[in-house]
């Protein structure tokens, strides 16, 4: 299965399928063989970078998909 993230409407990105998340030294998390974890996005997370749910009723954003311009050269 190819990488999917999936952005939730008020919510957290899903991260699913054949995926390594490692942090800005390049370590490695341990996903306990997870092939779909949740990554926080709004920041109340006590458990950052993955979600615990925190978000719920702070943070509001509906997910509709949308073209990103061209980069400019």
């Amino acid at each position: 299965m190819a990488t999917k993230l999936t952005v939730l409407s008020n919510g957290s990105l899903r991260v699913e399928g054949d995926i390594e998340i490692v942090d800005a030294q390049g370590n490695t998390y341990g996903l306990g063989g997870r092939e779909r974890v949740s990554i926080c996005r709004c920041g109340l997370s006590s458990n950052k970078p993955f979600c615990d749910g925190s978000h719920k009723g702070h943070f509001e954003h509906d997910a509709v998909a949308f073209d990103l311009p061209a980069p400019k050269v």
